[in-house]
């Protein structure tokens, strides 16, 4: 019997793109896909034990106070549930039952203010955050993406380019120091790159919308389970989405759903 491919998609507290996400489920070919309210997992409502596949969405989480995610990632570290424990080691559990967490935009920004992503001493200790873009204001635009052929991210598997809209204020890519630049590239966790129209990593605004060191859009644990990227790949399901849908013979997937069919099948064979 195939095994069933159970998504979660977090919703509350300023996430605004939860609806898209769980489409985006259904499209990669999870077999059940629930908007689930954070305060439901807190309140033990819901078992995060009970799915495979953890989709943290974009938004404005708790109205970026303290900065982006920042809020939501104290309060999933330390707030008890009503089971006992808190969520981060819910989360913790999850990962280490060799499950996936794909974390986009604010949920990116959630992942690595949690230290979940590098996680390069395994103690999730933030090593890397996103700041406000260079450009000083919000940006709302299309950008093409390389796709590191190397990464050990199963979500990017077999794709090498890509072409999706980032909507942020906050997503300007930094590390701590030297030395964690230099791990992410010799461990092969930099997943995707913001590039120009021919492929080379872009370094320059505006196809590097927010100043990101080395182009970083995407970033992943040493396991590939673990995701963040900015871009939204989920607000590329159908060709409709594309900015010049009308001009262009586009398949009529999107290609942000490639990422949710991988994580399905990467489950379904594990």
């Amino acid at each position: 019997m195939t095994r069933k491919i159970r998504a979660l998609v977090l919703t509350g507290n300023g996430t605004n793109c939860e609806r898209e996400m769980a489409e985006a489920c259904r499209l990669g070919g999870a077999d059940q896909v629930d908007i689930v309210h954070i305060y439901k997992l807190l309140g033990g409502e819901t078992r995060l034990a009970d799915y495979d596949f953890l989709n943290l969405p974009g938004g404005f989480l708790d109205g970026d106070d303290l900065g982006s995610a920042k809020a939501n990632a104290t309060r999933l570290r330390y707030a008890a549930t009503l089971q006992g424990g808190s969520l981060y080691e819910q989360i913790c559990s999850f990962i280490a039952g060799g499950k996936l967490i794909l974390g986009i935009c604010n949920g990116f920004q959630l992942l690595v203010k949690l230290g979940l992503i590098p996680d390069l001493g395994g103690v999730h200790e933030q090593e890397t955050t996103l700041t406000f873009n260079d450009s000083g204001r919000f940006e709302d635009r299309w950008v093409h993406l390389q796709v590191n052929q190397d990464s050990a991210c199963v979500f990017t598997r077999g794709i090498k380019r890509l072409y999706l809209p980032v909507r942020h204020g906050e997503g300007k890519f930094v590390v701590r120091d030297e030395a964690v630049l230099e791990r992410l590239q010799a461990l092969r966790l930099v997943a995707v790159r913001y590039a120009e129209a021919d492929g080379r990593p872009a370094m320059h605004y505006p196809a590097n919308p927010n100043g990101s060191i080395d182009a970083i859009a995407g970033i992943c644990d040493a396991s590939g389970r673990v995701f963040g990227m900015m871009p939204h790949a989920e607000a590329f399901l159908h060709r409709t989405n594309h900015p010049r849908w009308t001009a262009e013979n586009l398949p009529e997937e999107g290609q942000g759903v490639a990422l949710f069919r991988n994580a399905v099948e990467y489950l379904r064979g594990h």
